[in-house]
């Protein structure tokens, strides 16, 4: 057993998987609970204890982790009277894992550096199932002293650690992959539902897109299921490409920019949200071109 005190806050599918890595690796859990208790009861079955309030997580951990949804997610367990900084012991390490906007994560910096601890954004790259395995990409940035500290930790956690520079980088560049990978999946679900409209075969189409310089491992995950009828090679739903495609455009807009590209991913997936597609993942975006073409 790791001396190493760990509190983890979102045990969803990925937090459940990344707590259950660091169990494996001998550490000391307090988890904080979700809406599906499944995650946090195998947890505590495990050995690890559950908190009344994040403030009391905080008080029992030497680092912090956080795994969830939404920076307004992330922010609420941070603040007020029960939240995280209010317990936070002096030299803790506060890490979010997940994909958070960059203004909020400096913003938090601050505040968490005023109650004695550093904070981390590191969000996260590929599967619950590589959690599982301690095969993640963790995308770390803040302080390098305090990342440093909490490296054998990550590395217990990934296999791929990188770390990008001043506190928000780790989530700048995390929304900039995402904007990229939804807008080439949307791309690539709209051309196989044009092959359909047209009259050509989606295997036809995919063969002579992938022999060029057009092929990806994201080509790859909708022809799965836009041929193969697997939707589970990225097992991402449309809600949460959402999501981080939005974040991506008020990220370019309070840098006072316009982003022209994100506008397509970003229309595709509200629609399809709208339309009860959500849930759905986004190699099935190829269901809602397809139906959308039909009128």
């Amino acid at each position: 057993m790791t001396t190493t005190e760990i509190g983890f806050i979102g045990l969803g599918l990925m937090g459940a998987a990344m707590v259950g890595r660091l169990q494996d690796r001998g550490y000391a859990l307090t988890v904080l609970g979700h809406r599906n208790r499944a995650g946090v009861e195998a947890a505590v079955g495990r050995g690890a204890t559950e908190a009344a309030t994040a403030r009391d997580l905080a008080a029992a951990s030497d680092i912090v982790m956080l795994c969830m949804g939404t920076s307004d997610q992330v922010e609420s367990r941070m603040r007020g009277p029960d939240g995280v900084i209010a317990g936070l012991r002096p030299g803790a390490v506060v890490i979010d894992f997940g994909t958070s906007l960059p203004a909020s994560t400096r913003a938090l910096g601050e505040e968490v550096a005023a109650a004695g601890g550093t904070y981390l954004d590191a969000p996260l790259g590929r599967t619950p199932s590589h959690a599982k395995d301690g095969k993640l990409n963790i995308m770390a940035a803040g302080d390098t002293a305090a990342y440093e500290r909490v490296r054998p930790v990550l590395d217990d956690l990934g296999e791929n650690v990188f770390h990008l520079g001043p506190l928000g980088s780790g989530h700048t560049i995390k929304l900039i992959n995402n904007f990229m990978a939804m807008t080439m999946a949307n791309g690539m679900a709209e051309a196989f539902a044009m092959a359909d409209v047209m009259g050509v075969p989606r295997q036809g189409l995919y063969d002579v897109m992938s022999a060029g310089p057009l092929h990806s491992g994201m080509m790859d995950f909708v022809k799965a299921y836009a041929i193969d009828g697997d939707p589970t090679g990225l097992a991402f739903a449309v809600k949460n490409g959402l999501k981080d495609v939005g974040y991506y455009a008020r990220m370019a807009e309070e840098a006072g920019v316009d982003s022209m590209m994100s506008g397509a991913a970003l229309g595709a997936m509200t629609a399809s949200d709208a339309a009860g597609r959500g849930e759905t993942m986004v190699p099935e975006q190829v269901d809602f071109f397809a139906e959308r073409f039909k009128g």
